[in-house]
């Protein structure tokens, strides 16, 4: 079976098998792999449960006692959030063609029924192990601690009676109880949600409604320390208070039970662009019709009588097979909320980040001079704003160009943008609508750059905008100078201060010449398929980077130095595996750091053997992208926004862009990708079948934690810039 996908359509099935799907056994004996055939599904691991074992990894975070115990808890509710959205997108997906009865078979040799029994199988098991997390170790640590999450039955009458005058003021002015019978249709539930299945007797019969609990509340609710009586920090579960208090929404009537529930629907939105006249109002109407998105998941309550689940199954138009049952909270996205408490011996110790420049008026005066390279979050997102900033103030910027996936709800760069438009500069702004999960956000700031006067555009037909690019055009004495920022992250200051992201600020002639044919590209028509300095996707980035790696192992045969090392978030794309497997068969050392998805198996005799794989999972999300040849002693290094995913060199506008400046360059291979190899605290390497170990300190060697040695490392750097 070849590793490439091959798709066929069966009879359509309006509800799923129930009987047991067999997968294929994995091959255990990797000499017998034919090195000639690098299709071969063994050599491959399945996306999907590569990227749980990635969240795996977050879990294991939460499980660590290493870190400070509020911390801990921020990693077991990002293990759930980021379960959320996988059900929502990738289990979505596979439900979508499981149910058209298109059979998809992976690069693994997995069809589509095997593909979501195995990852609804090891979903399973990680809500175990985060419940089991939680039970056994977060919650017994916060009560030494003294902070108290009080259950139902530990509350004291004073305690109950508090909890009902707040439930009277607070949140039963904001609670609709909806009925469903003939005279009441089955209500919209919305995505996300959790809700109440409410019986009731009402004129001798028993009757059914539904009781959303709104997310503008808070899930854990405060008790007085005069009542808890522990002397710390007492709580409750929002839930709780709405349960013991139901009866008060239908008077006159027997509350009879009432069970809790939830549903994660399918936000997978696709878009038929080619034949959409304006992109803006498609994009608007989708995100309408994606809130009744098909159930992909509906979570209850262990203690659901038979008769309440039917009623939800049939309403619902669901299989039992999306079904699951718990006997443990729902919803555990809500536990950042616990991550609030001011009790900062609880939390990572709080760091200031480098500034890079103190004033705007110094900044195109250093980059003419040379590049400067960044580092979030250890160098500060000011630099960034400072650029725009110094682009506003300074009389002599007459254009502002700029590409925008991720912006944030409250983006000052949005502001300035406005203002250089209200300056009558000229202000050209890619904002990619279809950035998911920010998709609404970024309509609402397309709007108003709009109503501004700036000049927006939604991107590329077909595909994603996913570039990082700002450019300054300047007028200068000597006639027109431009200055670009190349990032490998958002333009957005609440993610660069978690996320790992590389910047280079520079006035390179030849990078920014590629730099304004891509904003030409993308603002306006273009048949360009090959720039000078910039890797660009879709247009040459594949072809381009399997020509470096095939120039790595020219380099390899001649005994010259050769070898790759990437940073990057996944490594996920079929023919750039069988590329990294080429240059192995030759001999080269491939030291890949993948934060994510790596479907590429290393360590194969014959195949992968001189292929290494590590993540790295700690304080912060390691989000750069670096591509490290060492092209026979003369390295090339390139930073930018793709990764090894068929999407991202396919069907998106990706950017790698060339760090030319040797000591920038020495940087990033001695100081960035040296640490990052040499960590031994938070690093797992990936083995050929698909497990991740830790990866051990030598003897008598201290464990290195490269975040933290990175953040001492930029502690004890001027100022001054790179």
């Amino acid at each position: 079976m070849n590793a490439t996908s091959s798709t066929k359509v069966r009879p359509s099935r309006g509800r799923a098998s129930k009987r047991r799907v067999r997968l294929p056994a994995q091959r255990t004996d990797w000499s017998q792999c034919d090195p000639g055939n690098l299709e071969h599904p063994s050599l491959y691991i399945n996306r999907e449960l590569s990227w749980l074992e990635f969240n795996q990894r977050v879990l294991n975070q939460a499980l660590d006692a290493t870190h400070p115990l509020l911390e801990r808890i921020k990693f077991l509710a990002i293990v759930a959030t980021n379960l959320d959205e996988f059900f929502m997108v990738r289990v979505a997906t596979l439900l979508k063609k499981y149910r058209a009865g298109i059979e998809d078979v992976s690069p693994d040799g997995l069809n589509t029924e095997q593909q979501l029994a195995a990852t609804r199988a090891r979903a399973s098991e990680m809500m175990a192990s985060l419940t089991g997390c939680w039970r056994e170790q977060l919650r017994p640590a916060l009560v030494d601690e003294g902070v108290y999450i009080l259950e139902p039955e530990e509350y004291t009458p004073a305690i109950s009676e508090h909890l009902a005058r707040y439930f009277r003021a607070e949140i039963l002015p904001v609670l609709t109880p909806l009925a469903f019978d003939p005279g009441h249709p089955f209500p919209y539930i919305s995505n996300l949600s959790r809700n109440f299945a409410v019986v009731v007797k009402h004129a001798g019969r028993t009757k059914f409604a539904r009781v959303k609990i709104p997310a503008t509340l808070d899930r854990f609710i405060p008790v007085p320390a005069d009542l808890s009586g522990n002397g710390g920090h007492a709580f409750v579960f929002l839930e709780d208070v709405v349960r013991a208090n139901l009866q008060q929404l239908f008077p006159g009537t027997e509350l009879q039970s009432a069970h809790l529930f939830r549903i994660i629907r399918d936000t997978d939105m696709v878009i038929q662009e080619d034949e959409a006249d304006d992109l803006l109002e498609t994009v608007d109407r989708s995100l309408k019709q994606l809130r009744y998105g098909a159930l992909c998941l509906l979570e209850v309550e262990d203690a659901m009588p038979r008769r309440v689940l039917n009623i939800l199954v049939e309403n619902f138009e669901i299989d039992e097979d999306i079904v699951s049952r718990t006997d443990e909270r729902m919803d555990w996205d809500d536990w950042h909320q616990l991550t609030k408490l001011h009790l900062p011996h609880l939390k990572d110790a709080p760091f200031s980040p480098r500034g890079i420049w103190s004033g705007y008026t110094e900044i195109f005066d250093d980059l003419r001079e040379e590049d400067v390279l960044v580092h979030h979050p250890f160098d500060s997102f000011s630099a960034v704003e400072s650029f725009l900033r110094a682009a506003v103030e300074d009389p002599q910027v007459i254009a502002i160009k700029m590409t925008l996936y991720r912006i944030g709800s409250n983006s000052p760069l949005v502001d300035m943008l406005v203002e250089a438009a209200e300056q009558g500069k000229q202000v050209a702004v890619l904002v990619e609508l279809k950035a998911r999960f920010d998709e609404r956000n970024n309509i609402a700031w397309a709007n108003r750059m709009e109503a501004a006067g700036i000049h927006v555009v939604y991107g590329v037909v077909s595909l994603k905008t996913h570039a990082k690019l700002c450019l300054i055009v300047r007028k200068e004495p000597d006639g027109i100078r431009r200055y670009a920022h190349v990032g490998t992250g958002n333009y957005n200051r609440a993610t660069a201060a978690v996320y790992t992201d590389i910047g280079l600020f520079t006035s390179d002639h030849a990078i920014i010449d590629d730099i304004s044919e891509v904003f030409n590209y993308l603002t306006g028509y273009s048949n360009r398929r090959a720039y000078d300095q910039l890797l660009v996707a879709p247009v040459g980035l594949r072809t381009q980077l399997k020509a470096l790696l095939d120039r790595e192992c020219e380099h390899q045969r001649a005994g010259r130095p050769a070898g790759v090392i990437f940073k990057l978030n996944a490594v996920a794309d079929p023919g750039m595996i069988r590329n990294l497997y080429r240059a192995s068969q030759c001999g080269v050392r491939a030291d890949l750091i993948v934060r994510g998805v790596c479907c590429l198996r290393p360590g194969i005799p014959g195949i992968s053997e001189t292929i290494s794989v590590r993540s790295i999972v700690g304080r912060f999300l390691e989000h750069s992208r670096i591509y490290y040849f060492e092209n026979g002693g003369d390295p090339e290094v390139y930073i930018g926004s793709a990764d090894l995913m068929e999407r991202n060199l396919d069907r998106r506008v990706e950017v790698l862009c060339p760090v030319h400046q040797p000591d920038l360059k020495a940087h990033l291979r001695d100081v960035v990708l040296e640490t990052l190899l040499a960590d031994t605290d938070r690093a797992r390497a990936l083995q050929t079948d698909g497990s991740y170990i830790p990866v051990p300190s030598p003897s008598g060697v201290d464990p290195v934690n490269a975040q933290r040695r990175l953040l001492d490392v930029y502690s004890l750097l001027s100022s001054s810039a790179l």
